[in-house]
């Protein structure tokens, strides 16, 4: 196996602060309020966050966290250390599943779980081997009460196709996980010209570019032909280290508010279904609630993250009741 190291998808520092209370735009701009009511807010989804772990005392993500690991050789490899000691894991995981408390920011999912895996040291890179022991954990880890991962969210990357990581993954989604990527940060803001991360190209991943605040593809969301949807990814507001709050730029940014926006619609469609989903099922209805926004597919793929969106046109096509 190569030895190369996979690393976080970079990303900007805009500010750091040490309290808050709002819903923050991006979660507002997916409209995952609306849906609150019908998901259950995500209620005991399991979402693993295969980062640099989690501020486990952040008084917004602590009642979220139902676990972690550590694969790195960070707090000289202890297995039960998964504390953050970067940041974005639990900008991530803030994004995911913060509590909707009136303090602080609130997550798309907010009674979702947190699965924390720490596969990146505090420096922001790993080895490929550490990313597929975490993908594996995930796939086989089982809950206290026999829960099960739904979601996978990765917001790191590569050069290579690791064949060993292309595989954990498949065999993930072939377990009805959803395995969503951040596309990369290499884009030159030319749509016509293709970046490649992996395992944002694989097409078995849910490959999430970055808009900005007016809907607009930010100049470094990678363009190529596996990338799924978009969602916010300039200037979001989420949880950080030592209990503040910091508004962080990337598409690391854009795939948990995917992520989160899974947990919803799992609660939302298994119960107007009446039967759990398989993966590919889940993914329609995710690819449901998109909205076309005039790019190439190369560079928004379905479009816009909408979570009331299938709502909003069944009221709008309704008949009207004379």
């Amino acid at each position: 196996m190569t030895q190369k190291k996979v690393k976080l998808i970079p990303y900007t520092i805009q500010s750091i602060a040490d309290s808050i209370s709002e819903t923050p735009e991006g979660i507002q701009l997916v409209q995952a309020p609306a849906i609150w009511e019908k998901s259950n807010q995500g209620k005991d989804i399991v979402v693993a966050v295969i980062d640099t772990g989690v501020d486990t005392d952040h008084p917004d993500l602590k009642d979220r966290i139902i676990g972690g690991r550590n694969f790195t050789t960070d707090y000289n490899g202890d297995f039960n250390k998964f504390e953050d000691n970067n940041g974005h894991g639990t900008h991530v995981s803030g994004t995911i599943a913060a509590s909707l408390d009136d303090n602080g920011v609130v997550g798309v999912a907010p009674k979702s779980k947190i699965l924390s895996i720490k596969a990146l040291t505090g420096e922001g890179s790993g080895e490929y081997e550490w990313i597929i022991n975490a993908i594996n954990y995930a796939t086989e880890w089982r809950g206290p009460e026999k829960e099960r991962v739904r979601v996978i969210c990765m917001s790191l990357g590569g050069p290579n196709d690791v064949p060993e990581m292309h595989e954990a993954i498949r065999n993930a989604v072939n377990q009805d996980i959803s395995v969503v990527v951040a596309a990369g940060n290499e884009g030159d803001g030319q749509e016509d010209t293709f970046e490649q991360a992996y395992p944002g190209a694989y097409n078995e991943v849910i490959s999430v570019g970055a808009v900005n605040k007016k809907l607009k593809i930010a100049p470094f969301s990678n363009t190529n032909n596996e990338v799924d949807l978009v969602a916010p990814g300039v200037e979001i507001m989420s949880t950080y280290l030592n209990n503040k709050f910091a508004t962080l730029s990337g598409t690391s940014m854009a795939a948990p508010h995917v992520a989160g926006a899974l947990a919803l619609i799992i609660n939302l469609s298994e119960k107007e279904f009446g039967r759990p989903l398989i993966e590919s099922e889940v993914y329609a209805q995710l690819i449901r609630r998109t909205l076309p926004l005039d790019y190439r597919k190369s560079s928004e793929g379905n479009g816009f993250l909408l979570l009331n969106l299938v709502e909003q046109l069944e009221r709008i096509n309704a008949p009207s009741l004379n």
